[in-house]
């Protein structure tokens, strides 16, 4: 696994074997942040990445200069693990929650121009993910939430639903949220 583009281009991860963890694929990765490119500016986002796993996607946002990154994740592994690869790679710019996704979103003070949810695939509640994030009110006015899952799910009549792409087994849902939206 390996950091694709940026200020720490090629810089390899080396998340420990024990981690209960899916990582998105570096092909799928690419995919996605191909599609961003033409989205956002990175330099001016924040972002909040929930189910961070092993922060490979976090990782990929500090590295193409977001303002700042919020990793978020249960297991504590996950989150050490997130945090001293940081500080190995003087990454500034990334900080590393435990927490529940649900109890992040209601406590949380930040608010964020992009979340990234990857939950696991078989975790129940996936497809409550776009409308629980909408009503939250943690995504900026004209935010994006991109939702990595199965092709199980189809989210192309959801309200803020923005577009679909896949990438072999890997599906990512891109939703925008506009003012006057968020309460539909």
């Amino acid at each position: 696994m390996r950091i694709i583009s940026g200020k720490y281009k090629g810089r390899r991860l080396h998340p420990p074997a024990s981690l209960p963890v899916r990582p998105t694929t570096d092909f799928a990765k690419e995919g996605l942040f191909n599609i961003l490119n033409r989205l956002i500016d990175y330099e001016e986002v924040t972002v909040a990445d929930l189910f961070a796993g092993t922060g490979a996607v976090s990782f990929e946002f500090v590295s193409r200069g977001a303002l700042s990154v919020t990793a978020v994740d249960i297991e504590r592994h996950c989150t050490e693990f997130i945090s001293r690869t940081a500080a190995e790679f003087g990454m500034d710019g990334l900080k590393a929650i435990r927490a529940n996704y649900l109890v992040f979103l209601k406590r949380t003070p930040g608010r964020f121009d992009v979340i990234f949810a990857d939950p696991p695939y078989d975790m129940p509640g996936i497809a409550q993910i776009p409308a629980l994030v909408a009503g939250s009110g943690v995504l900026k006015e004209g935010g994006l939430l991109v939702l990595e899952h199965s092709d199980r799910y189809n989210f192309q009549k959801e309200p803020h639903f923005l577009e679909l792409r896949k990438y072999g087994r890997v599906h990512f849902t891109f939703f925008r949220i506009d003012k006057g939206k968020a309460e539909d």
